[in-house]
C-alpha cells in the first residue's frame, strides 16, 4: 500500500483564487460565501493537519489498538503494530473497552494528549454484573508525543450507590478552562448496598479535571428519564469560539442514535432537531465524529453497528441535524472496528506514528 501525503498549500490558495475569480463573473454565486470558504480551507490546510490517528477496541479483544489513515483520507485506515494492541490494561478488570484520544486544551494544547476508556473485560463477567457491580473508575493513559503512552492509571470517579462507569470521553471546555470529562452510570438507592434490585435509568454523568487525576464531584449532565442514555459524543463546531457544538448520543432504551446541537456552550440550550423521534440510525452505538481535513463543511461520524461488522462510516455537511447524514464509501475502511475515536493529526505527527508503529 501506499502512503500519500496532502499537496501543498501554496497549489490550493492558487485554486481557490481562482474559484473567487470565477464566482464573481457568474450571477447568483455569493462571492463573500466562496471567499470565506477558502479562507476557511487555507486555515485547515495551513495547520499542517496530515491525516487521522483512530483509536480502538476490537470486539472480543478489549485493548486498545492504532490505526493510521492512508495519507490524507479520513475514509482508509491501516492497522498499526502490524494489528496488536499498543496498549493491554495491567489493572482493574484487565481489558478496556470505548477508548478515546483527547487532545491537550489551554496550556497543554499541541503537548499533551490522554487516552481515557471503560473498565471491562466483558469475558471475565456477564452484561448484567457488568452494569449491577461494575467498575466505577476510568483507565487513563497519557503521552507527550502520540507515540509513547506511559502512567496507566485506573481513577474511581463515582461512590458506591453507582452500578458502573460506561464509555468515558471528555473534552476541553474553553469556559472553565477545565477538562469536561462524561460517562454512563445507573445508580442504586443506599439501602441496596449489594445491587440486587431495581436500578435509576442510565444518564449521563460529569466531572471536571485539569489533570486525569483528580476529578470534582460527578454530577448529572443529561437525563431523560425513563431513557436509558450513552455513549455520549461531543464535537465542537468550527468557527464558534467555543460556543457551538453537536453531541451524539444513543437512545439505550430504543436501540438509536441521535443527534443535538447548542449554539451557546456545552451548557447552553440542546436542540434536537426533527424533534424527540429523530434519529440518525437505529441498531448502532459508540458515535464518533470528527472534522475533515479538507473539507471545512463535511464532519465524519462513525457509528458502530455492534450486531454486525462493527463501525461504519457516514458524513454530513450539516452536523447537527438528524437527518442528512449518508452513508461512506466503505472500500478502504476496516471492518470489525469496535466504538473508539479518531484525531485529525498533523504531518510531524503522522510519520512519527508510522515509523514508530508502522509495518
Amino acid at each position: 500500500m501506499i502512503w500519500s501525503r496532502p499537496g501543498r498549500l501554496v497549489a490550493l490558495v492558487a485554486v481557490l483564487a481562482s474559484w473567487s475569480c470565477l464566482a464573481a463573473s457568474l450571477p447568483n454565486v455569493n462571492t463573500l460565501e466562496v471567499a470565506q470558504a477558502g479562507k476557511e480551507v487555507a486555515k485547515r490546510q495551513s495547520s499542517n493537519l496530515a491525516g487521522y490517528l483512530g483509536v480502538f477496541f476490537l470486539g472480543a479483544d478489549p485493548f486498545v489498538y492504532f490505526y493510521l489513515s492512508n495519507g490524507n483520507d479520513a475514509l482508509s485506515f491501516r492497522a498499526l503494530n502490524k494489528g496488536s494492541p499498543i496498549m493491554r490494561p495491567t489493572k482493574g478488570t484487565g481489558g478496556v473497552r470505548d477508548p478515546t484520544i483527547i487532545a491537550g486544551g489551554g496550556s497543554e494544547a499541541g503537548k499533551k494528549w490522554y487516552i481515557i476508556g471503560t473498565d471491562l473485560h466483558i469475558g471475565k463477567t456477564s452484561w448484567d454484573a457488568a452494569q449491577r457491580t461494575g467498575s466505577r473508575g476510568i483507565f487513563v493513559w497519557e503521552s507527550t508525543d502520540l507515540v509513547n503512552w506511559v502512567n496507566e492509571r485506573l481513577v474511581t470517579v463515582e461512590d458506591a450507590t453507582a452500578g458502573m462507569v460506561w464509555a468515558p470521553e471528555a473534552i476541553w471546555d474553553p469556559a472553565k478552562g477545565q477538562y469536561l470529562v462524561h460517562w454512563a452510570s445507573k445508580f442504586y438507592p443506599t439501602s441496596d448496598p449489594r445491587h440486587t434490585g431495581n436500578p435509576s435509568n442510565i444518564r449521563m454523568r460529569y466531572a471536571y479535571t485539569s489533570d486525569f487525576k483528580t476529578f470534582s464531584t460527578p454530577q448529572t449532565l443529561i437525563d431523560k428519564n425513563p431513557t436509558n442514555i450513552i455513549d455520549l459524543n461531543i464535537l465542537p463546531l468550527h468557527g464558534s469560539d467555543g460556543q457551538s457544538f453537536v453531541r451524539f448520543m444513543k437512545d439505550e432504551t430504543k436501540k438509536t442514535v441521535f443527534v443535538e446541537v447548542s449554539n451557546n456552550g456545552l451548557f447552553g440550550t440542546w436542540t434536537r432537531q426533527g424533534g424527540d423521534s429523530a434519529i440518525i440510525q437505529s441498531g448502532v452505538e459508540g458515535p464518533a465524529a470528527y472534522h475533515d481535513n479538507l473539507d471545512p463543511k463535511k464532519v465524519h461520524l462513525l457509528l458502530d453497528f455492534y450486531g454486525s461488522d462493527g463501525y461504519r462510516p457516514f458524513q454530513s455537511t450539516n452536523p447537527g441535524s438528524n437527518s442528512g447524514w449518508t452513508a461512506s464509501n466503505r472500500n478502504n475502511f476496516p471492518k470489525n472496528l469496535r466504538h473508539g475515536s479518531v484525531l485529525p493529526i498533523t504531518h510531524a505527527q503522522y510519520d512519527a506514528l508510522r515509523t514508530r508503529w508502522g509495518s
